[in-house]
């Protein structure tokens, strides 16, 4: 499914989907993407791995006390172990027994730090023994995301322009469901939606999915495996185009091609007719998001090294801007 040269763009939505995303073909000397370097199996979806996954033995984190005491760092570590498992574990609620589990830590010490986080407004009882992080929560990922993207146009423009006049596209991953994405910028001149040959309806329903489009593969690549087979779980949106990865054990190998590689090629995967390269936007380890750059099928059978790596220099400069700076004391 991939073919490709380099062309002018076409106008495009103001909403403007993800478009076709294919087998992205291995290119030499390519550099490998940013964050998680492992590849995933190419043949089996159940054979993804993430950290946290196989049972760890109880022993209390590195720089914690020996003794039953927990004070100073070594207790802000468990707490911080603690916070991070609601994360990695994913769902809707879970037990003191599956979090000491996962952590590493005892059974009594996960319990006493979830009490105490449920009056520090940290974590919240849902039912009897399961608990889960508070709305709270998501304040402070807000408060940590503000004024991050200030001067994400400007990046995109510049790819516009780098590209001779492709579609550039800013998606993130969606704030209220980490298996999905949203259209939060875009630098497509003066283009009109309908001249994609897609109503709303449809840039709604094809492009928030991970499934489908190389913007969505590129974020599903980064993401912890849970959340991964959610999506591989979802069925694949009606409008999608023809070169959608329906099979589940493609789908997954494109993943780590994603990875490999450095970016993802899409070759008519949200709509007929538009191919297109994206590449991850990574902030502190963790997938945020991805670039997007789309282009008529007709003008870019196959997208030349050129537009990719246009397209990765798009996404490294948008991931240096979340990237933490060093603080006072380590400069």
């Amino acid at each position: 499914m991939g073919h490709s040269t380099t062309a002018s763009g076409s106008r495009a939505s103001a909403a403007a989907p993800d478009s076709a995303s294919g087998t992205t073909a291995k290119t030499p000397g390519t550099a490998k993407a940013p964050g998680t370097a492992a590849k995933a199996p190419g043949s089996n979806a159940k054979a993804l791995r993430t950290m946290g996954h196989a049972k760890k033995p109880r022993q209390a984190p590195k720089g914690a006390s020996t003794g039953s005491k927990t004070s100073g760092s070594g207790h802000a570590e468990r707490v911080f172990l603690v916070q991070t498992a609601f994360a990695e574990l994913g769902g809707s609620a879970h037990g003191p027994g599956e979090i000491a589990e996962f952590t590493g830590l005892d059974d009594s010490v996960v319990y006493r730090i979830l009490q105490s986080g449920i009056y520090q407004r940290i974590f919240e009882r849902v039912d009897r023994g399961l608990y889960r992080l508070r709305t709270s929560a998501a304040q402070l990922a807000f408060t940590a995301l503000d004024h991050r993207l200030d001067g994400a146009q400007a990046v995109l423009r510049d790819l516009r322009e780098a590209t001779d006049g492709g579609l550039a596209f800013l998606y993130m991953v969606a704030p209220f469901s980490g298996a999905q994405r949203q259209c939060v910028d875009m630098a497509v001149g003066d283009s009109d939606l309908a001249e994609l040959g897609m109503t709303p309806r449809d840039v709604l329903s094809v492009t928030r999915s991970l499934r489908t489009g190389a913007s969505g593969r590129t974020i599903l690549a980064y993401l912890p495996e849970v959340l991964q087979q959610r999506v591989l779980a979802e069925p694949v949106p009606d409008q999608a185009g023809p070169g959608v990865y329906r099979d589940n054990d493609a789908l997954v190998a494109s993943l780590a091609e994603v990875r490999d590689l450095g970016h993802a090629l899409g070759y008519e995967e949200c709509m007929a007719g538009w191919n297109s390269c994206a590449a991850p936007i990574m902030w502190d380890g963790s997938i945020m998001g991805a670039v997007l750059l789309l282009k008529l099928k007709s003008v870019m059978p196959v997208a030349p090294e050129s537009v990719i790596e246009a397209t990765k220099e798009a996404a490294a400069v948008l991931s240096r801007y979340g990237a933490a700076r060093p603080s006072a004391d380590q400069a």
